[in-house]
This record gives C-alpha cells, sequence and structure tokens, in this order.
C-alpha cells in the first residue's frame, strides 16, 4: 500500500463510527485504531448559602440574605455554553483570557473557547454589558446550557 491509500483508510476512520481497521495486503499488516475519548461530566457549580442555627430570628436574617441575593441577581444576565465541551478562557495557556471580571462585552466579543470532540470553538457574547462573574474554571468540562459568565 503506497501513503495515499493508508491516508485515505485513516481518514475512513476518521469519519466513522468505526473504532479500529485491520487490513492485511501481500503480507503487509495494517491496523489502525481510534482512540475512545472518555468525557466525564462534572456536577455544575452551585452556590449555597450557610444559615446560622443559634436561633429563629438569626436563621430569619439568613433566609431573608439569601432572598435578597437571588433579587440582586434577577438584572444579570447569563452567558451559556451552546454546547458539551471543555472550557478554555484563553486561546493559549501562554495568552491572557478573553474577557475577565469587570470587562465590557458586546455580542460579537469572544468570552472564551469550548473544546469538542478537537474542534476548538470561539463563545460569542451574544449579549451587552460587563462580566460580573466567571462561572466556571479553565479546563471544566461544561454541559449544554450550562451558565458560564454573569453579565450586567
Amino acid at each position: 500500500m503506497n501513503f495515499k491509500e493508508i491516508k485515505e483508510l485513516i481518514d475512513i476512520l476518521d469519519n466513522s463510527n468505526l473504532t479500529e481497521i485491520n487490513i492485511e495486503n501481500k503480507g503487509t499488516v495494517i491496523n489502525l485504531k481510534k482512540e475512545k475519548e472518555i468525557i466525564t461530566a462534572q456536577p455544575p457549580v452551585t452556590q449555597t448559602t450557610q444559615v446560622p442555627t443559634q436561633n429563629s430570628t438569626e436563621s430569619n436574617n439568613g433566609m431573608k440574605n439569601a432572598t435578597e441575593s437571588n433579587q440582586n441577581d434577577s438584572h444579570l444576565q447569563t452567558i451559556s455554553a451552546p454546547m458539551v465541551g471543555t472550557f478554555y478562557k484563553s486561546p493559549s495557556p501562554e495568552e491572557s483570557a478573553y474577557v475577565e471580571v469587570g470587562d465590557q462585552v458586546s455580542p460579537d466579543t469572544t468570552v472564551c473557547i469550548l473544546e469538542a470532540m478537537k474542534l476548538f470553538n470561539e463563545i460569542q457574547a451574544e449579549v451587552t454589558g460587563e462580566i460580573v462573574e466567571i462561572l466556571v474554571e479553565d479546563g471544566q468540562m461544561v454541559e449544554y446550557g450550562q451558565a458560564l459568565f454573569k453579565v450586567k
């Protein structure tokens, strides 16, 4: 087999659901295997509020603070993951992050990269405002629809 034929076999393997191809031709054996990508989902990060339990007055204040926090978040927009993938805050480890807390964004501002199946997808803000919180860590797996940023 020549290089072109081997390259065609590799392309066939890459573009199919096959995980392995074995070919024997004139005493030459070619064995191509595709590594399966193992994706583990991490549970979404949630914020919890600890409520003191010393007496009922303090407990009520703790619940009041949690309610006020939720009301303050009601005016915030979120930028959510449009796909499952690995979150990267910068184009490479040596470069600075696309956005930081306090940065202004517009709908066409690139805010991060999501890697899915070895493809790097630039994610745009799709909203206008100021980044007030980054909700995921660099290199973290994210799920479809998971909130990535809070914007006011």
